[in-house]
């Protein structure tokens, strides 16, 4: 079955290479890397070409990267949340993702590719800031020829190891094909638990916009927090008026001034409340009582018509 698998690459091998690596770049859990891997190794001893092989891993993430930074220029902060929602690692999904482009600038497009979580999304995420086409060409495609050498480089340098994994796995038959499939699963399976983990521990009471919007007009006074980034302002640049920008990672410098002896209503815009119910559990384990995520998030606050206001620093998109 390994061999037959080789054939195959042999025979279609820069077809395969830029099918598997579109489908990977946009965000299907097909690994590339292995197939890049013995596409370099089949290169080095000439069955494939392995300039070919480069060009056509290259030009599959240039198209993927594209169609999502369009998407993301489109549709802005909505296609993060689809991403978001239906990844492995919600906790990191956009969170992270923004937070290094606030931190290494449009430079993470260089590297986003060797890190897990970061490749799907940040190419939408460059859309969504209006990041300018060239600016985002240049440094996107940096990093896919990086990204391809590197995989294409690894495979022609470990040739003779990777022909001695593949004999062993042909020796093996179907059990070896059995064995990666069980890794896969375990894999998958191991991520799911930690994403239903990741959500139990974030399982509290929400309020929604109209229970807030109600207090507001009570006169109770809530401190309202916008826990989004940089970035995610910039997506999305209204919030709740009078709402305190405060950030994640800034959360223990403004946690003196939060009073609490009033209610304190997160929101962000990211799906399942994720960065607000983080904060909130944060502020939680700190004695703070009257602490509450806002369901929905921004996005139901402005879906149900309620006033918004435009942050100063933002600019007409």
């Amino acid at each position: 079955m390994i061999q037959d698998l080789i054939l195959l690459v042999s025979q279609y091998g820069l077809l395969i290479v830029f099918a598997n690596v579109l489908i990977e770049q946009l965000g299907l859990p097909v690994p590339a890397i292995p197939v890049l891997v013995i596409a370099g190794a089949l290169g080095a001893e000439g069955t494939l070409s392995a300039p070919g092989v480069f060009v056509a891993a290259f030009a599959a993430c240039m198209i993927a990267d594209s169609a999502w930074y369009v998407a993301g220029r489109r549709y802005g902060n909505r296609v993060m949340k689809l991403l978001c929602r239906i990844s492995l690692s919600p906790d990191s999904c956009v969170s992270q993702t923004t937070a290094r482009f606030e931190r290494w600038g449009v430079g993470v497009l260089a590297v986003a590719k060797f890190i897990p979580g970061l490749s799907t999304i940040a190419p939408p995420l460059a859309g969504a800031t209006r990041l300018p086409w060239a600016t985002f060409l240049l440094f996107n495609g940096l990093g896919s020829a990086l990204w391809a050498g590197t995989g294409l480089a690894a495979g022609m340098l470990l040739k003779t190891q990777i022909e001695g994994v593949l004999a062993r796995l042909e020796d093996m038959g179907s059990v070896a094909m059995m064995l990666i499939g069980a890794m896969l699963a375990a894999y998958i399976a191991l991520k799911w638990w930690q994403r239903q983990r990741f959500f139990k521990t974030l399982r509290m009471a929400r309020i929604s916009v109209d229970e807030l919007y109600r207090l507001m007009g009570e006169g109770a006074q809530p401190v309202v927090v916008d826990v989004r980034t940089a970035v995610a302002r910039q997506v999305e640049p209204r919030r709740i008026p009078g709402a305190l920008p405060v950030e994640l990672h800034a959360i223990d410098q403004h946690m003196e001034h939060l009073p609490r002896d009033r209610d304190i209503i997160l929101y962000c815009t990211c799906p399942n409340e994720v960065s607000a119910a983080k904060v909130a559990k944060l502020l939680m384990d700190r004695g703070y009582t009257r602490v509450r995520p806002l369901e929905g998030g921004l996005d139901a606050w402005i879906a149900a018509g309620y006033e918004v206001e435009r942050l100063l620093s933002a600019t007409a998109h």
